[in-house]
């Protein structure tokens, strides 16, 4: 199964460096990742392959929105479906 985590917020030390620490601890593979940086916003997307976590995807959720919380950014997962449900023209 496919997740499409988004980060965003303001440009800081460590942000790739903690959200791919905890997706390397919990056994979550990037599949493709673009980040950019704009006027001192950060902002990142990336596809990864959850199948192999032996988590609850909910758990997910809400430990990478506390991940955020900690390093003062947003950071969401969605399922690769429903988000691009939402983003369908």
């Amino acid at each position: 199964m496919k997740g499409v985590i988004t980060v965003l917020g303001k440009d800081q030390v460590g942000i790739i460096a903690s959200v791919c620490s905890y997706l390397s601890n919990e056994g979550i593979n990037i599949l493709d990742i673009s980040q950019s940086i704009v006027q001192g916003f950060f902002n990142m997307i990336m596809v990864v392959d959850v199948t192999n976590t032996g988590k609850p995807f909910e758990q997910m959720v809400n430990e990478l929105r506390e991940l955020g919380e900690t390093i003062g950014v947003q950071i969401k997962i969605q399922h690769e479906d429903i988000f691009n449900g939402m983003h369908r023209i």
